[in-house]
Parts: C-alpha cells; sequence; structure tokens
C-alpha cells in the first residue's frame, strides 16, 4: 500500500458527478450564443479527384445562407505534418473530404444549401492499401511525396526525433540466437475510439485577426497553438475549454472543425458553430494509424530477446497531425517492452486514400505491439517459453534504458514492475492455466477456452511542459488555474486533492479555472497518461510555491522563522505549538497569494500494464467471447481508488481489446466508402455484455513528485488487444494473425489446424 496521506488514495465523488448524472453538466452543444449560425461541410463521393468547377450560385440565394466558401475563397492555409494538408483544396483525397463550408441561420437551411451546390469532379485512381499505395506506377495523394512516401520526424520532438531504432549489431544477435522467426504481422484494423460526443466547435471572429474558439478538444491550449500556426500566424487565437464528452486520445488534435468554423466565423461575421454528425464523426474525422511489420527476431533457449530487425510499414491515412509522432512514440515503446542489445528497425510512412490518421490511445505503440507481439509468440513457441515469463523478462527494468521519442537516449530509474505482474499472474490463475501454445485450457463440445497475456508501458508519462498556478484566498480557499478541459476521466477532481495535500485544506475548498488560454498557463494537454507525473507536479509546484509565500508572510507577524512554521486548515501556527498561530485570512483581502509551478519533460520513467485475458471461441460459429481479463500495474501511490478502477476497467472499450475481437471500420476497398458508418453497423459492445474485469494494483513508490505517483489512464486499453488474439489462438490451436478475430477468420483458423 502508498502512505496514508489525508487526502489523496481516499475514495471521493468526482465533483461534476451531479451535474453529469442530472444532465446540467455543459457540453459544446449547451452553450449559448447571440446571433449564432450554422456550418455544414460538403463532402468528396470520390476517393481521389481533382475538382474542376464548384458553382456556389443556388445555394448562395438560398434564403438563410449567409456564406459558401470553398478553395479559391481562402488563403493557402494549411495543417498537418508536414504542414502540407490544405484547410479546403481543389483536391480531395478520401470520401468524406471536405469541398465546400456553408453557413445558415438553422442547421436545415445549410444542409438545403449543400444539396444545391454543383462541383464537377475528375475522378483520380485510388489506393486504399499500403501494397498499392507503393507499386511504382501508383497514383500520388501528393506531388511532394514520391511514392506515397510521407517525410518522418517532427519538429515537435526537435532535429534528431526518432524514426527508428539502429542499436548495436543485429549480425552478432542472431549469431548469438538459439531461435529466428521472421514474418510480415499487422494490425491494420482501423477501429473508431468512438467518444460519445461528436466533434465540433463553435467561432467567434473579431476583426481584424481575433479569434475565440470554444470546442470538444481534450487540449484548449494546444488547440490555440496549432490554428496559429494553421492560419499563418495571422490570428491571435483564445482557445476555450469546457467539459468534453470522451475524448480517448481522438480529440488531442481538432484543427480541422476548428478551422472550418473559423473560416466561416471571418465569412460571416457572426458565430459559427460546426457539430459533426456521428456519421461524418465516424466516416470523415481520423482513426488509428494503420500498422503493418515485417521483421525477424531472434532469442535464446531461456527468453532473452537478442536481436531485432525489420520495417514497420505505417498507414496514414490521407494525411495526419501526429502519424510522425505515433512512429517515434511507438518505436521506444518497443524499445520498453523488449530490452534487446540489437537493434534494426526502421519505419516507412505511406499515404492512402482513406481517413486520416490521428491520436488515439495507445499512440503508436498499441498498433506496432500488436504487430510485434504475434511474431515474438511465434519464437517463444518455437522455444517452448511461456509468454509471461518472457515479457517479464525482457521488459525494461532500473539499470535499463532506452531511446525516446526526441532519439535521445535515456537511462530507467522508475521501478520493476515484476512484482505486478506475479500478482496479476496469481489472480488470474496463469500457471494454473496454461497449457502451452496453441492448446486450449478446456474443451466442451464445440466450445474451446484459450488464454492470452500482453504488456505495455509509455515514457511519456513524463511529457511536456505543464504549468499551474495557484491561488490562495484569506478565508482558507484557494484557485487552480490550469488549462485542462474534463474529458472523462475525472482529472479534474483529482488536482484538487494535490493542492489539498499541500496546502492542508479540504479539497470542497479549492476551485478550478475554467480552461481559458486568455487566463490560464500553458498546459500541453491529458494525454499519454502524463496527467499524474506532469500536470499534477506543476499543480503541486505552484501549491508549494504559494504556501511559501504565505509562510513567508506570516512569520513577520509571528515573529518566527518561515521553516518553524506550518498550516492546517486555513491555520497558520509553529510547529509544536498549535495555540501559536494565526489564520489565512491575516493575509487581507487587498494581497493576492499567487503561487507558479512549472514541470519540465522527463523521459526516466515509464509506466506498465499487463493484460491477461480469457476467451471461449465456439468451433461451429467461430464466435468469440470475452470470459475473463485481469489487468495488473503498479501505479507508485493511488491517487483515487475508484477513478483507477474506472479506467482499467474501460480496458475493452474505445478501441481496446474489442479491436481484437470484432471492432473495425470497413471500408469498401473498390470505392473508399466507409460501410459501417453508423451505430447499427459498427460493432461494439452494450453494458449488458460486459466481460469480468478485475484488476491488481500494487503501490511501489516511484521517483516522480512528493507523492510518488505514476499515470497509467491512456495505457489501459493497450495490452489487451494483443493478448486476446493470442489467447483465441490458443483456444482454437492454429496461428491468427489479423486483427479482428471475426467469425469467418476464426473458422477459417479451424480449417487449416483441421488440414495439418
Amino acid at each position: 500500500m502508498g502512505e496514508n496521506y489525508r487526502f489523496i488514495g481516499k475514495s471521493a465523488p468526482r465533483r461534476d458527478a451531479t451535474e453529469i448524472v442530472t444532465g446540467t453538466v455543459q457540453y459544446l452543444d449547451d452553450l449559448k450564443f447571440q446571433n449564432l449560425l450554422y456550418g455544414k461541410v460538403l463532402r468528396s463521393p470520390y476517393a481521389h479527384a481533382n475538382i474542376k468547377r464548384i458553382d456556389k450560385s443556388k445555394a448562395e440565394a438560398l434564403p438563410g445562407v449567409r456564406a459558401v466558401v470553398a478553395w479559391e475563397d481562402i488563403p493557402d492555409w494549411r495543417g498537418g505534418t508536414p504542414r502540407n494538408v490544405r484547410v479546403l483544396d481543389k483536391k480531395v483525397r478520401f470520401v468524406g473530404d471536405a469541398v465546400a463550408l456553408v453557413a445558415a441561420t438553422t442547421e436545415r437551411i445549410a444542409e438545403e444549401a449543400l444539396r444545391l451546390i454543383d462541383v464537377e469532379y475528375e475522378v483520380l485512381p485510388a489506393v486504399f492499401d499500403i501494397d498499392s499505395a507503393l507499386k511504382p506506377d501508383a497514383p500520388l495523394l501528393y506531388e511532394e511525396f514520391k511514392s506515397n512516401i510521407v517525410p518522418g520526424g517532427t519538429p515537435i520532438y526537435g532535429p534528431n526525433c526518432l524514426q527508428g531504432v539502429v542499436h548495436g549489431d543485429v549480425d552478432q544477435g542472431f549469431s548469438e540466437a538459439d531461435v529466428i522467426t521472421e514474418g510480415t504481422f499487422g494490425c491494420e484494423n482501423i477501429p473508431n475510439a468512438l467518444p460519445a460526443e461528436s466533434i465540433g466547435a463553435v467561432a467567434i471572429f473579431e476583426p481584424p485577426d481575433r479569434v475565440t474558439i470554444y470546442g470538444t478538444s481534450q487540449a484548449p491550449y494546444m488547440d490555440k497553438v496549432t490554428l496559429f500556426h494553421v492560419f499563418n500566424r495571422q490570428f491571435e487565437i483564445r482557445s476555450i475549454g469546457h467539459h468534453v464528452g470522451g475524448g480517448f486520445g481522438t480529440k488531442f488534435t481538432c484543427w480541422q472543425v476548428q478551422a472550418y468554423a473559423i473560416i466561416l466565423a471571418r465569412a460571416t461575421g457572426q458565430p459559427v458553430k460546426i457539430v459533426f454528425t456521428k456519421e461524418e464523426h465516424m466516416a470523415a474525422f481520423t482513426l488509428r494509424i494503420g500498422s503493418r511489420m515485417h521483421a525477424k527476431v531472434g532469442m535464446k533457449k531461456d527468453g532473452t530477446i537478442t536481436a531485432i530487425q525489420g520495417t514497420w510499414y505505417v498507414d496514414t491515412g490521407c494525411n495526419s497531425f501526429t502519424t510522425q509522432c505515433q512512429v517515434a512514440v511507438g518505436s521506444g515503446e518497443l524499445m520498453i517492452m523488449a530490452q534487446c542489445p540489437n537493434w534494426d528497425f526502421k519505419n516507412i510512412i505511406v499515404a492512402t486514400n482513406r481517413n486520416a490518421s490521428g491520436a488515439t490511445r495507445g499512440f503508436g505503440g498499441q498498433e506496432l505491439k500488436c504487430s510485434f507481439i504475434p511474431l515474438l509468440s511465434l519464437a517463444m513457441a518455437k522455444a517452448g517459453l511461456d509468454p509471461l515469463e518472457v515479457l517479464k523478462k525482457n521488459f525494461v527494468k532500473p539499470g535499463g534504458g532506452y531511446y525516446w521519442r526526441d532519439g535521445e537516449w535515456y537511462n530507467y530509474r522508475g521501478i520493476d514492475f515484476t512484482n505486478a505482474m506475479d500478482k496479476g499472474a496469481e489472480l488470474f490463475g496463469w500457471k494454473d492455466k496454461w497449457e502451452g501454445w496453441l492448446t486450449p485450457t478446456s474443451v466442451k463440445g464445440t466450445k474451446r477456452r484459450g488464454i492470452g497475456f500482453g504488456i505495455h508501458g509509455n515514457a511519456d508519462v513524463g511529457e511536456d511542459v505543464a504549468e499551474a498556478y495557484v491561488q490562495l484566498g484569506y478565508n482558507g480557499t484557494a484557485t487552480i488555474f490550469l488549462c485542462v478541459s474534463e474529458h472523462g476521466t475525472g482529472q479534474k477532481s483529482n488536482y484538487p486533492r494535490f493542492a489539498a495535500e499541500v496546502l492542508q485544506i479540504l479539497p470542497e475548498r479549492i476551485s478550478m479555472s475554467p480552461a481559458d488560454t486568455l487566463v490560464t498557463p500553458f498546459e500541453f494537454g491529458p494525454v499519454g497518461s502524463r496527467g499524474t507525473y506532469s500536470i499534477a507536479s506543476a499543480v503541486i509546484n505552484a501549491a508549494e510555491d504559494a504556501r511559501r509565500q504565505l509562510l513567508e508572510m506570516a512569520a513577520a507577524k509571528l515573529g518566527e522563522d518561515p521553516k518553524n512554521l506550518d498550516t492546517v486548515d486555513g491555520v497558520i501556527f509553529v510547529k509544536g505549538r498549535p495555540d501559536k498561530g494565526i489564520k489565512w485570512r491575516m493575509m487581507g483581502n487587498d494581497k493576492t497569494i499567487l503561487g507558479y509551478g512549472r514541470f519540465e519533460p522527463d523521459f526516466t520513467m515509464c509506466n506498465c500494464v499487463m493484460s491477461f485475458v480469457e476467451v471461449e471461441v465456439d468451433s461451429e460459429t467461430g464466435k468469440v467471447d470475452l470470459i475473463r481479463v485481469v489487468n495488473a500495474s503498479d501505479v507508485g501511490q493511488i491517487i483515487n481508488p475508484v477513478g483507477l478502477d474506472g479506467q482499467l476497467c474501460g480496458c475493452w472499450g474505445s478501441a481496446g481489446i474489442d479491436s481484437a475481437i470484432f471492432e473495425e471500420s470497413i471500408i469498401d476497398r473498390r470505392t473508399g466508402h466507409m460501410v459501417n458508418a453508423n451505430l447499427i453497423d459498427y460493432k461494439w459492445r452494450t453494458f449488458s455484455e460486459l466481460p469480468v474485469v478485475e484488476n491488481a494494483v500494487l503501490e511501489t513508490p516511484f521517483p516522480s513528485h512528493r507523492f510518488h505517483a505514476i499515470g497509467i489512464g491512456e495505457i489501459t486499453t493497450a495490452s489487451g488487444p494483443s493478448a486476446t488474439l493470442m489467447a483465441v489462438s490458443n483456444a482454437v490451436g492454429a496461428w491468427l494473425y489479423q486483427y479482428p478475430a471475426t467469425p469467418d477468420r476464426v473458422l477459417e483458423a479451424f480449417s487449416r489446424r483441421a488440414a495439418l
């Protein structure tokens, strides 16, 4: 167990719980604006085409229409990485790409105006997968990207951004191996993280160059930064955050819809609101990167990985803002999982005519490990080794190290997760259940059960700068100024706990400012599990700075050295002399104590989540049922037990475990249309179908901040898919390499097994 703090580690209701369950919390759709117009997007019916002509006259003449905007009506505004993607272009690159924008007094009128726009297209050949895109005669999505290969690296991560891992001597490593396996494996399934709230934005334009944006974003301050560059540094951006109806990483970058709203607000002089329909959200917003890996791995009989060599092919779709970042982080995460001395592992980013890729939980590492672990499984099976023991042996430990996203080497200074793995295995009963590779744990008629194990760790727990202010009130209260939107995780209920533990006042007496870039300092955003270390450190440091100022002020009045003073519940007193003290209100109402806290990036630690999965497979129908999941981790110090349990129990959703069973976005490879972009045809789990999920969590203090905690929220979905595919393979008795394990693929695997 962790330390016995006054507030941290204790279960408490979320601050917004009552508002959420009573429906009074305000999301973007609940905000009211005067003279609001409604924006809609005309979308391409073709996956690849040049726009030869657009006739907007009928739409512009429709009563209630205030603006119709196409590519020729705006400057050369661009986003993406590299920044080559025009906000509106004369060329469309996927079914659903933006062709024109409309603003009208009602949504109905805006939708009618879309139907009145006449567009003439020159349809071009399209490529829908990595193989087609890389053919010598393949049609190019962008003239500047020869062979449809997108440049790697990103200025965000510095000049040496990690673009692969070359380290040691792979020839020597393979010569030392007892077992060598090679093959091509992928996670090319592109499930939708599917947050409940669709993507949207409201923009207000104040001439000549001021913009206020309200969005559905997880990271309001990064919206300010991103949009500033999209609009060629011409506009001063103010970004305001509020409650977000789920994000799962996908709402870290919403610049496209925000840019559309800004363009229309500029054109009309009125506030404009654009909210994607659920169909648009699923078919025209960002998805996961597609992942395919051709690689070779060497291993000793004791499970030591001696060499990894190969190429990671990444399908970024028509563009991305984050793919290069995901490749960098994913490459580092593979090193964390596989502490191998010899590497020659490169990557190629490929553009195809499907939706753009974007941030999603697992952020590159989930996709890469879902491709790598099946290859590693062949080596483990060939050597007759238990996957738990091999993955436990090779996960980073104190004394180990890895390259991270900036291309720098980091010596790991975190904890050993071995005890957590053993605890999870004990709770799951792994040693009693494991029968060997491609061997079910039980067979009852047509029902066969199998188990699998997966693991994931991420050093982005310490990513990026965070800043916070803590202002003290003279009546024993405090306010945290922090640019964080509540996106469903409950973190905005946790930050007051950190400040309360430092200031020793009740969390209920601590308020949080709205996320508003006009008044709050810089904050990258609650992504990458960084909330508990990076963001919390800024809050802790700000609270400590405020406390220091408070005690210095009181010291003069008490005639004591500040080091001899303490404060509890709004009273400052001499240590050991609680009778000699004064209340906070001695500072007076004309004095502001404002503490400042900043966190600098630290990539020397990682988190870790392990998933033990049991499935049941029907050999007649091919149906896979998820029977039981045990997650294990070590978080250093639990901040909120209920919140932590909720994060871990969400392992199956938001493109997690179920992306190995049935969740997928299905694209017609002849036309580029997404055929299941609705909540009927897109298969996902309902509450009545939830599996049994149990969690084993240890608390070994991390050398992080004063409360020794580390975050795991972002990665709780990441270790499950590969564990599930392993479990299905073991139940069937034949290898499955594709995600998801749909009935047709399962039955095909049974046929292969029967033919042996």
